[in-house]
């Protein structure tokens, strides 16, 4: 409801003709004529006719007066009631008029107002809380309209980074619209940047708090300067990370491609000072694999190896060519790879895990009032679903990978190895503005098809990896090949449950 006030105008009409009254005297008497037009029916009125008839001497006439007057009185008491009725309902509609005419807004909605507006109809009705963090969200909006200064474009986007602050959520933000640019691009295959993925600020047994490295993106600048899931950024070019939120390190860590920015990361107990020249970042998902095992000639298992590093609009794409490549090659088992994955698209990680499940829930949405829907599948998309799945886990699989992994888990048809994921249970949605900014806005959480909120908590795998254990594909295959490394896992322990 946009109205900020209803309200609605009513006239009092005049009354009916019947209560004129003319009075004429009785022709025995000589009188002048009186005639009366009153408001309000006035009790001079019935003593004047009792007066006149009164003055017969006859009993019989006196009380065909007296009779008169008694219907003179009834009347009196109806018509008084009737117009007093009458009265206090003109007063209360007056006043009505009166008070809706007060709520009135005594200026008119600019547009930066309706920007404003925009953003705020955005969070009423799709951000997940609808207690909006305990407050009224009505009341918030009028308060602003009043209060906050809307006068040029910068004053509207404070007054809507203010209006998120109040609801303390980190991933309910606002872009700019390069920023807002700058996010569909980075869904949409690349980035410039240094290849972190971060987390949320945290601190470690009182030591300062920083901003958590979920993962590093293989080859990226990051990862080739030993930055791993886990490590904390202290600093970025001399600022510190202590209140500094992700978004806005996110921003500091993007860049024209060749500049530079400089880290300071804890890794367990080392402080380490980096410079890193951003680049371009390939966001290509997936890479593959094939690993052979031990065995005599031809027989020997063959592992598909598929490595999914984010969810970006090309993944469900990229994971269905990367199985019939393998395939092709006569694959007879694949192992997925998610560790270090951070998430991305939410659809897309629902059409990779229909990719693998022949039937079975993938994921509830579920907002304040409980199961709000269910993604599901019956098969129909279904490329890889009789072949022994193996989905390797860890710290930096968040949010997509996280619902991919538990689909995959909890319908039976993959064992997870690794470690405890992230537990990002949060589900977020971006909106475009009029003006080309837009809202990422926290619209869900969601649980396993088993009715695991894994929020904070992550999803627990089947079995631990060796350590160490490589991430690449070329470790992994080697830790499968050679029996004698600290890594091997042969084909009985990767697949059993």
């Amino acid at each position: 409801m946009e109205a900020l006030g209803g309200f609605a105008a009513a006239s009092l009409s005049p009354p009916p003709p019947h209560y004129s009254t003319i009075l004429q005297t009785p022709p025995w008497k000589s009188l002048p004529q009186r005639i009366g037009q009153p408001r309000l029916w006035s009790p001079l009125l019935c003593i004047s006719k009792t007066v006149s008839y009164g003055l017969r001497p006859k009993l019989r006439k006196y009380t065909a007066s007296l009779q008169k007057e008694l219907n003179c009185s009834e009347k009196f008491k109806h018509h008084v009631s009737v117009h007093f009725v009458r009265l206090v309902v003109g007063v209360m509609l007056v006043m009505s008029v009166s008070v809706g005419v007060s709520r009135t807004p005594s200026w008119a909605l600019s547009e930066e107002n309706l920007l404003f507006l925009e953003a705020w109809r955005t969070i009423d009705r799709a951000y997940v809380d609808k207690t909006f963090n305990g407050q009224s969200w009505f009341r918030y909006r009028e308060n602003a309209l009043r209060n906050e200064p809307m006068n040029t474009r910068e004053e509207t986007y404070m007054a809507i980074k203010k209006m998120l602050a109040t609801l303390d959520d980190p991933f309910t933000r606002f872009l700019e619209p390069d920023k807002f640019k700058s996010l569909r691009s980075g869904t949409q295959g690349a980035l410039t940047g240094v290849g972190l993925s971060i987390g949320y600020p945290t601190g470690f047994d009182g030591s300062p708090a920083g901003l958590l490295v979920i993962s590093a993106t293989p080859g990226g600048p990051a990862s080739r300067a030993g930055i791993l899931s886990g490590d904390v950024i202290l600093t970025i070019d001399g600022t510190s990370t202590e209140t500094m939120g992700i978004y806005d390190a996110a921003e500091r860590l993007q860049g024209p491609e060749g500049s530079s920015v400089e880290l300071t990361i804890r890794s367990g107990p080392d402080i380490k000072h980096l410079s890193l020249m951003r680049e371009r970042v390939s966001l290509n998902p997936v890479k593959s694999r094939l690993c052979k095992m031990p065995g005599l000639g031809k027989d020997s298992p063959k592992i598909g190896y598929i490595k999914l590093a984010s969810f970006n609009q090309n993944a469900s794409g990229a994971v269905k060519e990367a199985i019939e490549s393998l395939r092709s090659n006569d694959v007879n088992a694949f192992v997925l790879d998610l560790r270090d994955n951070s998430g991305g698209l939410f659809p897309e990680g629902v059409e990779i895990a229909k990719i693998w499940l022949e039937k079975g829930v993938i994921v509830y949405i579920c907002d304040g009032r409980g199961i709000r829907d269910i993604y599901d599948t019956d098969g129909s998309s279904v490329v890889a679903a009789s072949e022994p799945l193996a989905v390797l886990v860890n710290k930096g699989t968040a949010s997509a990978s996280e619902i991919l992994a538990g689909a995959l888990k909890d319908n039976k048809r993959a064992v997870l190895f690794g470690e405890p994921t992230f537990g990002k249970g949060k589900i977020q949605s971006v909106f475009e503005l009029s003006d080309g900014s837009g809202l990422a806005v926290t619209v869900a959480r969601y649980e396993t098809p088993a009715h695991i909120d894994i929020d904070k908590v992550g999803i627990a795998p089947d079995h631990p990896l060796p350590t160490p254990f490589p991430k690449d594909a070329e470790g992994f295959c080697g830790c499968l090949m050679d029996p004698t490394s600290a890594c091997y896992l042969n084909r009985v322990q990767l697949f059993s449950r």
